[in-house]
């Protein structure tokens, strides 16, 4: 028993040598080993780590992290995406760079457009209220600048939009002014920002052309030129003629005017561009031109002003129903008396334009003038409008006032039979007949704009002298 001891301990001895002595022997080894890789490290440069991000349809955003071996492997990891993702596809950033990180594409969040059109009694209040969006974002918005301040003057028929993303939340809102100009306010991580967007219209250029029948307004009709092109056609020829009393027939018209269209629709039609009318034999033509600082006014093909500096008729009136007389019987007093104006017959609240620019001197009673308004103009003129209704409350005395504008409205005020506006024209205190007074005419096409008028002008008088050729010569049997 005790030499069985004796040789199991000698075995264990043995076999515990044996290892010790192996393992002595691979340990230079080992070392050799490692110190080779450590050596080779040494010798590397190692790259700067590189992150690739990529996403896809998957569950998953891969995020993969170039680093060098042996470490490579480990290098991949997955991060669970966020709840409502931005697609991007992107590649940066190094570790040791100052650049900023570069964007190829991104694709916005899914958002809703709600769509409102204003009604009468609607507020901005009431409308976002509606679409549940609070008043305190509202007075952020129409704070944030002086644009978006203009909110605040929503009219009835104009369409609003507002987009919200998908937790709800405001990203931007469009107000539709009209079918060519809106305007925009979005959301940005600086607050809000407003911008003015204008739809790119197309512009075409139309011709009609007519011989006088029976009224300009009817003959203008048949011809298919617009009611507002035919008023403008009036304006434009006013100051040289008489369309209630001089016209003829055979009397003839063209003119050539602007078609706006938005994308291939026609809009509406745009301006009188050039015209000519002939009236008993006398040929009146009229071009439109546009200076630098974007004032258009209409001009003969030599540049001198159609426009005279005075109106010849200050109301849209039905017919004139008494002139200028040295002596007429007086419907009312009953006897004779001079009329040194004219009556021109009209409805009651029918608006009265100053005939020319000047300073209103006078507003008031004036004996059997009733309502009276004066304006003081340059050279010596006055004139004077009478039997009004009512006045333009913002034309006081000393009001500066221009050409057209509304100085007051028709009435029969004072010693009148019924409504109409008495109109009188006097030159240093002398009276003079408002229908055949010789009126000065506005100032022409200054020296500095003539080669801009002659460029601008020069392809619509050609137009306009080849459309008459061609209507002459279509006239003819």
């Amino acid at each position: 028993m005790q030499d069985y001891k004796v040789l199991f301990t000698n075995h264990r001895s043995c076999r515990g040598k044996n290892r010790l002595r192996k393992g002595l022997l691979a340990l230079p080894i080992l070392i050799l080993f490692v110190t080779a890789i450590y050596a080779d490290f040494d010798n590397q440069t190692v790259p700067t780590e590189t992150i690739h991000i990529s996403a896809d349809s998957s569950s998953s955003i891969t995020v993969k992290l170039t680093l060098p071996p042996p470490f490579e492997e480990m290098s991949r990891a997955e991060i669970a995406p966020p709840p409502h993702p931005k697609t991007v596809e992107t590649e940066v950033i190094t570790a040791n760079t100052d650049r900023p990180i570069e964007i190829a594409e991104v694709i916005e969040e899914p958002s809703t457009w709600l769509t409102h059109t204003v009604k009468s009694g609607d507020t901005l209040a009431k409308i976002f209220s509606a679409k549940g969006l609070s008043a305190n974002l509202l007075h952020r918005i129409v704070t944030s600048s002086k644009e978006s301040a203009k909110l605040a003057r929503i009219r009835p028929g104009q369409e609003l939009r507002i987009q919200l993303d998908a937790e709800g939340e405001f990203i931007a809102l469009v107000q539709v002014i009209d079918a060519i100009h809106s305007l925009e306010i979005r959301r940005t991580t600086e607050g809000f920002i407003a911008n003015k967007v204008q739809q790119a219209v197309e512009y075409r250029t139309a011709f009609t052309s007519g011989t006088i029948t029976q009224s300009l307004f009817i003959s203008a009709k048949e011809a298919g030129l617009p009611d507002p092109l035919i008023m403008s056609l009036a304006n434009i020829f006013g100051w040289d003629i008489d369309f209630a009393l001089e016209i003829r027939q055979g009397d003839r018209f063209t003119v050539i005017y602007r078609e706006e269209y938005l994308n291939g629709k026609k809009l509406r039609n745009g301006p009188i561009l050039a015209a000519e009318f002939i009236n008993r034999g006398k040929s009146f033509q009229a071009i439109r031109y546009t200076d630098a600082a974007g004032e258009s006014n209409y001009f003969t093909p030599e540049g001198d002003s159609v426009r005279k500096a005075f109106l010849r008729s200050p109301v849209d009136f039905r017919r004139i129903s008494s002139r200028f007389q040295r002596e007429r019987y007086h419907p009312v007093l009953g006897r004779k008396r001079p009329h040194r104006g004219v009556d021109y017959a009209a409805r009651t609240g029918t608006p009265v334009k100053a005939s020319g620019d000047g300073k209103i001197i006078f507003r008031g009673r004036k004996g059997g003038y009733g309502k009276t308004v004066i304006v003081q103009h340059g050279g010596g003129i006055t004139t004077l409008y009478a039997h009004l209704n009512s006045y333009m409350l913002k034309r006081r005395v000393g009001s500066r006032v221009k050409q057209g504008q509304t100085i007051g409205f028709v009435g029969k005020t004072g010693v009148a039979t019924g409504p109409h506006l008495h109109y009188e024209f006097r030159l240093n205190g002398a009276h003079r007949n408002p229908l055949t007074v010789k009126l000065p005419a506005a100032n022409p096409i200054a020296k500095a704009m003539r080669e801009d008028f002659k460029i601008q002008t020069a392809p619509l008088t050609m137009q306009l002298a080849t459309l008459n050729r061609t209507l002459l010569a279509d006239a003819r049997p």
